[in-house]
């Protein structure tokens, strides 16, 4: 590895912990909206909470597709500006905007139009497809606004305006649930809209979010879009991003679609089954919140110095990260797990349900310190340059452990959620020892390498 290279004048080199905190605020505020929405649907019926599940994992599926470009932009972003090339970093920025105008139009008109045969091929049954339909239709506009805060939101962060973010996303968050409450349930002359009016409210809470990030562009970023910028498609500048945001977007479509198998296979079980696996992966998600704010503001940090040329400092960088991460996730596992029989009594009164998705939580203590090996060594590789590794290393286990795992130890020899949820930890110890030896041996170290000379050559240019 190349010796430290003294910082430019002026490169920010932020604490690890000032930009991780806003975005773990961030990611729990969508989490603890996502909950709200849960326990709203659960006091409907098990089946409206059916339906929440399985719309909110088709949505995450189907957002992945943006993060090709929000991904990619914001680490090439945090290397021009680590290279002290302002130029390159705001014409990319522009360039985001077109590319998410397409994509996030044909996505979300393709959800809408298809929503009956996805849900079918999530084995809905008959009870939550009658209530899914609608509500996954009428969020698939929610769905493309979402895009453009993604994107907008990402380069933000890679200006290291993560509080700014924080702030949007609370307002926008707490609109949601103020639209909710009405929306869902009647208010005056306003008919109850059960789940569909959760869409129509988080439609409107996106419309909102998008136009302050419009106003957090021109404060901050001196960035003011022109009508131009949010269609034409300007492919020179896109393909630094695209080069990480394809391989990128693609390890983490083959982990959702192996997730979508593993959840096909639940929802063959039953609806108690489904309903089970609904509440524990809600509580899942919440405990791995802490592991992904760490990658994420690990990879804004990485690719300023990788932009920077500081490699050392890079690769001490990550190593803190994990060791923090591997402390603050299992703790936080291990709480959830003694918890657990009493707070799932918010969501269901059934005592099985309970019990299960407690044995569950106790598996997923075993299941979050090879989690957090994927969560911040995948986001340092991605931002060093090195980002096909992960997809071609992780895409046999999410096959063959995940998906594969899940229907041999929970369908083939009957083990329930129990064998899912093996499945699942057995995926995440494998490619996340996978990964953590890739940065251990310093195979990024090249892929670092040559992204510091690429935006050395770009920024020559730009003088």
């Amino acid at each position: 590895m190349p010796t430290a290279r003294v910082a430019r004048a002026g490169a920010p080199r932020p604490a690890l912990f000032s930009i991780t905190w806003p975005l773990l605020a961030e990611l729990l505020l969508g989490m603890l909206v996502g909950l709200a929405g849960l326990w709203m649907a659960s006091r409907m019926s098990d089946e409206a909470s059916g339906a929440f599940a399985l719309v909110n994992h088709l949505q995450a599926a189907f957002f992945i597709l943006f993060r090709v470009i929000s991904m990619g932009v914001s680490v090439v972003i945090t290397q021009n500006l680590g290279a002290g090339n302002r130029r390159t970093a705001d014409e990319t920025a522009r360039a985001s905007l077109g590319a998410t105008s397409w994509l996030a139009g044909i996505t979300a008109a393709a959800v809408a139009v298809a929503a009956p045969w996805l849900l079918h091929w999530m084995n809905a049954p008959d009870g939550v497809m009658a209530l899914a339909v609608p509500f996954l239709t009428m969020a698939a506009v929610a769905l493309a606004l979402d895009a453009y805060n993604a994107t907008m939101a990402a380069v933000m962060r890679a200006h290291l305006h993560a509080r700014d973010t924080l702030y949007n996303m609370l307002a926008m968050h707490a609109l949601h649930l103020l639209l909710c409450v009405p929306l869902m349930s009647g208010f005056g002359p306003l008919p109850p809209l059960g789940l569909v009016g959760f869409a129509l409210a988080m439609a409107l809470s996106r419309a909102f979010g998008l136009a302050w990030h419009l106003w957090l562009w021109r404060w901050r970023l001196q960035l003011v879009p022109t009508a131009r910028d949010w269609w034409a498609l300007r492919w020179r500048r896109l393909g630094p991003a695209l080069h990480i945001g394809l391989p990128g977007a693609a390890e983490a479509v083959a982990y959702r679609l192996a997730l979508m198998v593993s959840i096909a296979m639940v929802a063959r079980m039953g609806a108690a089954e489904l309903a089970t696996h609904s509440y524990t992966m809600q509580v899942m998600y919440f405990i791995l919140l802490f592991g992904l704010a760490i990658g994420f503001a690990s990879e804004i940090l990485v690719g300023h110095l990788v932009g920077a040329g500081a490699l050392h400092e890079a690769h001490r960088l990550v190593r803190k990260s994990v060791r923090l991460g591997l402390a603050v996730s299992t703790g936080v596992a291990l709480l959830a797990a003694i918890g657990a029989p009493w707070y799932l009594r918010l969501f269901t009164s059934d005592a099985r349900i309970v019990e299960t998705a407690t044995q569950l939580l106790w598996l997923t203590v075993l299941l979050e310190p090879g989690r957090t090996f994927n969560l911040v060594v995948i986001n340092a590789l991605r931002a060093t340059g090195d980002a096909r590794f992960p997809v071609l290393a992780g895409a046999l286990s999410m096959v063959l452990v995940l998906a594969g795992g899940s229907w041999f130890l929970g369908v083939y020899l009957g083990w329930g959620l129990v064998g899912v949820w093996i499945a699942y930890a057995a995926d995440e110890w494998l490619r996340g020892l996978t990964m953590a030896a890739r940065w251990h041996w310093r195979g990024w170290v090249p892929h670092a390498r040559e992204t510091h000379r690429r935006v050395g050559r770009q920024r020559a240019v730009s003088a």
